[in-house]
């Protein structure tokens, strides 16, 4: 059962990675360092928003308006860390 937490570990490591790399090319984007003419850049970021899309849409319902501040992200990334911790509690 080790290995599987292990495998399970470096998926959920993957997935904060990308999402931290989606929210800060979001950013750099919005104010203008990154170019969304350049394919490369729309590329990589259309592609992270489609695979982010379908796990922040539930949160972002729930969440409450913040006056054009998402912390759907942020409370992603403290349900991946619940999750690794219970994972790694329990199956090692």
């Amino acid at each position: 059962m080790g290995s599987i937490a292990l495998i399970l570990d470096m998926i959920i490591s993957l997935i904060f990675w990308l999402l931290l790399i989606y929210i800060i090319m979001g950013w750099l984007i919005n104010f203008d360092v990154l170019n969304r003419r350049q394919p490369f850049v729309i590329q990589v970021y259309n592609g992270l928003e489609q695979l982010f899309t379908p796990l922040l849409a539930p949160i972002r319902r729930i969440l409450p308006s913040a006056g054009g501040l998402d912390f759907s992200p942020i409370v992603l990334i403290l349900g991946l860390e619940a999750l690794r911790i219970v994972l790694l509690n329990n199956l090692l």
